[in-house]
Parts: structure tokens; C-alpha cells; sequence
């Protein structure tokens, strides 16, 4: 099982490191806006919620003690879940006639399943390419063309003019910083 980082939880935490924040809100934008359309929220609706539930981050990250055996997902699902309660009653619209908020809540306990397709594409498209440049760029082009685009190793090896073991080797120290800089994300 994959933690979040714990190092950009407590940048986070600091609250004045900005780097930290945008890199947090890249990573979990997708996955609040795919629960908050599983809840039945339209695109504005779902946006809203995840702008709330991140204003609720500000205040209640710099307390969140990070237990590494726990997922940081369930406690953001948990504070995801409290703020559509709170919207759906503050609005008095259940969100199915004849539900009430706080049952189909509760029938929601565990993480939902967003679109881990969609997820992953988001996340190679927009979220892997920003650690580029922390790499040199024979070790990206081996990483990216094996992993990413899914070529076979001595295919890149051969276009890249390296050993077989170099791409593995490219591919494992890319993958470690990924899992190190943002945990369970890549689930």
C-alpha cells in the first residue's frame, strides 16, 4: 500500500509554502472533482465542493497528524463527505427525492472508485511532467517511453542508446521519487 508523501503533507502543513499547495492542489483536484460528480454534483456544483473542501484543508491541515499506516484518502474522503452533507443541508435538497443526505452518506462509507482511467491519464498528462526537470534527460526519455508510453525495454534501449539495465534503472529511480513526492496517489 502507497502513503501519501508525508514531506508535502507537512510542506503543506506550513501553509506558507506555496510550491507545496500547488503541487497538492494539481494532485488532488482530480480525484475531489471525481467524487463529488459520483455524488450526483453537476460541473459547477462539483467545482464548488471541491473549492470548499480545500478551504476546509487550509484550516485543518496544520492539526492533521499524518499516521502512515492510515490513507490519507479516507480522511480526505471523510472531509469530502462532511462538506457535501453540509451543502445538501444547508440547501434542503436532498439529493435524490425521497433520500436524505446523511443515508446516502453513510451508505457511501468507503473511498468511491472515480475514474481511474480518467484519473491516471490526468495525472501522466499534467501531474508526472512537472518532476521532469529534477531528472536528466537521458533518465526521462527512458522513463517516459517505457512507463508512460509503454514500450518495451530493449526497444528503448536500442533508440536511446543505452543498456537494457539503464532503463530499468532509469525507471526505478523515477518511480521511487514519484512514490516518495506523492504516495498514494499513484495507488
Amino acid at each position: 500500500m502507497h502513503t501519501t508523501s508525508a514531506t508535502l503533507l507537512e510542506r503543506v502543513k506550513r501553509l506558507g509554502d506555496s510550491e507545496a499547495w500547488s503541487r497538492f492542489v494539481r494532485l488532488y483536484t482530480p480525484v475531489l472533482y471525481g467524487w463529488a460528480k459520483q455524488m450526483g454534483l453537476h460541473h459547477d456544483d462539483a467545482v464548488d465542493l471541491v473549492q470548499d473542501v480545500f478551504a476546509v484543508l487550509v484550516q485543518k491541515l496544520p492539526e492533521f497528524e499524518y499516521e502512515s499506516h492510515k490513507r490519507f484518502r479516507g480522511w480526505l474522503w471523510t472531509v469530502t463527505r462532511r462538506r457535501w452533507v453540509e451543502r445538501q443541508r444547508r440547501a434542503a435538497l436532498p439529493v435524490d427525492r425521497g433520500q436524505d443526505p446523511d443515508q446516502v452518506a453513510a451508505a457511501r462509507s468507503d473511498t468511491p472508485e472515480i475514474d481511474e482511467k480518467e484519473f491516471h491519464a490526468h495525472f501522466l498528462r499534467h501531474i508526472v511532467p512537472t518532476f521532469q526537470g529534477q531528472f536528466q534527460e537521458s533518465t526521462w526519455r527512458a522513463f517516459w517511453k517505457h512507463v508512460v508510453e509503454g514500450r518495451p525495454v530493449p526497444e528503448v534501449a536500442a533508440e536511446e542508446g543505452l543498456t537494457v539495465a539503464a532503463v530499468y534503472k532509469a525507471k526505478l529511480r523515477v518511480t521511487a521519487h514519484l512514490h516518495k513526492e506523492l504516495g498514494d496517489v499513484l495507488m
